[in-house]
């Protein structure tokens, strides 16, 4: 049994499967068939009530009226008293059951479905998550998933509740005055369609609306955030941001509310007219009532049931109805992200780096544009990277720099040209053996809100090697910083959690940094992750990488040239091809973009030519 289920876990998120309805309760099914089970039973139980509480208080009605007539002894008032306190009980003790339930099933649900979520997002290339349209699909698919299906789980339970509760109190309803019934469900049925259409249009208006929205949210964390506290009280900017922020969160609501006012408006008219007609048929209870047709205590039972299914039709078969609608738009959102194309083996582990060597690198006429744009970032780049070399690889901002990065460690294969590993095609290589090849440190570093060690040893999650971890932290210079943190390497960064500290943007670096040095990579990149610091800054920065980099390829990318002096030659980027390559000395000498650059940065720099 446990491998059936254990099979069936593997295959809940499926590429090229259709999503539908049926799935709100076949993925909470696989995940925890017990609980599902119990639920689903449950909610049949509960389904029932309505109509046994009917039966119940009808017939302790009619037994009481008896017992004060005299027609009947007083013990016979305690079976149906007994039912009632036992349904009491039930709807008593069944929250508390049911949230129970409902906990175990959401942990769950969280465990298995959410992590599958995260894992695809994961697996996705690189390309989906620039583009906008591709970005809004993940983004509503990826917010809270375990909450959307559970919701649309618990939507299917709301309808098959109703539609026991309906049936059951229609029974009744029938045997008694049975033209009353055939009114309530003809009126119910344009309402159950209106609810479809209703639903359907809400959610494409919040896919409309999450648009905005997430610019809205973006603009209140900058309002609201701890990182941006300084520059909001030194520039004052709150105002005109908060601006801004309304604008925005406006045009969403003002979306949001064009389409629910139209819906309410159109529900709410209908019920009013089930309203009406529930007023008449109690009306016209009164009269198999006063004819002794129906027993007083069935006229109550009559009149509990109609009203209970004006509720339902009127109101709540509306709001489920719509809500399985806006459901089930959810469901296309993940079939069509579960259609996004991954990158193969995006998921691996690094291989392990004794199994890897390096040799070269070669760009041999490689042109690139970025998926959605018709202007080449690179166009016929020629390059050849050597081992044991430092590169610097210099250029105006937009000139390519990082792209190179991109295509080398394998965000991009929709390259023209060809780029060779050890001359070997990259497109050979699979992600493990690129992630063993390459360490980056990007201009915008991962800042990692967990302990100090833990930030470092990420660098290298195949190995923990704390020898190595200590000389890594003494190459960069960390130990004071390590002092002063209350805990030492176990303290955690960040105002997250209690306890936690903060660094400075210089320490963070280092501590990026380090984790890039902690990795056995072959080749170490520094893609201008020092660019908020001052230029002179920046050279010691890069001095220190080089000289820990001893016996490693590394490539510097900048668009400073203090660093480049650093390097054992320098590659110019100038309209996506090289345009200048060689020493700083040559370069100089060449007089050409290089000699340019620097002349104008020479004043950054302590240093001379």
């Amino acid at each position: 049994m446990k491998g059936i289920f254990g099979k069936m876990k593997t295959n809940i998120l499926e590429k090229g499967r259709k999503y539908n309805l049926i799935d709100f309760i076949k993925i909470p099914f696989q995940i925890s068939p017990g609980f599902t089970l119990i639920k689903i039973i449950n909610q049949i139980i509960s389904a029932s009530i309505p109509s046994i509480q009917v039966l119940v208080t009808a017939s302790f009605i009619d037994t009481a009226l008896a017992i004060f007539n005299g027609s009947q002894e007083y013990n016979s008032i305690f079976l149906p008293l007994t039912w009632m306190m036992l349904i009491i009980l039930y709807n008593y003790l069944n929250w508390s059951f049911v949230s129970y339930i409902n906990l175990k099933l959401e942990m769950k649900m969280t465990e298995i479905f959410r992590t599958g979520i995260v894992e695809k997002r994961s697996r996705l290339e690189y390309r989906h998550i620039e583009d906008n349209d591709s970005w809004d699909l993940i983004t509503r698919t990826c917010t809270d998933p375990v909450g959307k299906i559970n919701g649309g789980f618990e939507n299917i339970l709301g309808a098959i509740n109703i539609v026991i509760r309906v049936f059951s109190l229609l029974a009744i309803l029938i045997t008694q005055v049975w033209w009353a019934a055939l009114v309530i469900i003809g009126i119910s049925v344009p309402l159950f369609l209106l609810a479809v259409k209703g639903g359907k249009a809400t959610y494409r208006a919040n896919k409309e609306a999450e648009k905005h929205t997430r610019r809205a949210t973006y603009l209140h964390n900058v309002l609201t955030g701890r990182d941006n506290i300084e520059e909001r009280a030194l520039f004052g900017y709150t105002e005109n941001l908060n601006g801004k922020w309304f604008d925005k969160y406006e045009e969403a609501r003002k979306i949001n509310l064009k389409v629910t006012l139209k819906y309410f408006i159109r529900i709410k008219g209908s019920s009013l007219i089930m309203v009406i007609i529930s007023i008449f048929i109690i009306g016209v209870l009164l009269f198999p009532l006063s004819d002794g047709a129906i027993t007083p205590g069935m006229f109550m039972g009559l009149v509990t049931a109609t009203l209970g299914l004006i509720q339902m039709m009127s109101w709540n078969l509306s709001w489920i109805t719509s809500e399985l609608a806006k459901s089930r738009e959810y469901l296309k959102d993940l079939t069509a992200f579960m259609e996004l194309s991954e990158q193969e083996g995006a998921l691996d582990l690094p291989e392990e780096t004794e199994k890897m060597s390096f040799e070269s690198i070669e760009f041999c006429n490689v042109s690139f544009r970025y998926p959605g744009t018709d202007r080449d970032i690179l166009k016929n780049f020629n390059l050849k990277i050597e081992k044991d070399l430092h590169y610097a690889i210099v250029g105006i901002n937009g000139a390519g720099k990082t792209t190179i990065t991109k295509l080398l460690t394998g965000m991009y294969d929709n390259f023209e040209g060809e780029i060779k590993i050890n001359n070997k095609s990259i497109r050979e290589y699979k992600q493990a053996e690129l992630k063993a090849i390459f360490s980056v440190v990007y201009q915008d570093f991962a800042k990692y809100y967990i302990s100090f060690k833990d930030n470092i040893l990420l660098g290298d999650v195949n190995h923990t090697d704390e020898d190595k971890l200590s000389d890594v932290v003494s190459l960069l210079e960390l130990e004071e910083t390590i002092a002063k943190l209350p805990q030492g390497m176990d303290t955690y960064l960040g105002k997250i959690k209690e306890g936690g500290m903060d660094l400075s943007g210089g320490e963070w670096q280092r501590v990026a940094i380090a984790r890039a040095l902690y990795h056995p990579a072959k080749i170490r990149i520094l893609d201008e992750p020092t660019a908020a610091l001052d230029p002179v800054a920046e050279s010691n920065i890069y001095e220190m990488f080089g000289k820990i980099s001893q016996g490693k390829s590394t490539i510097f990318i900048t668009h400073r040239l203090g660093a480049a002096k650093l390097a054992d030659k320098i590659i110019v980027i100038h309209d996506g091809a090289v345009a200048e390559q060689g020493s700083h000395e040559k370069l100089m000498t060449l007089g050409g973009i290089y000699a340019e650059m620097f002349e104008s940065q020479r004043s950054w720099y302590q240093c001379e030519v």
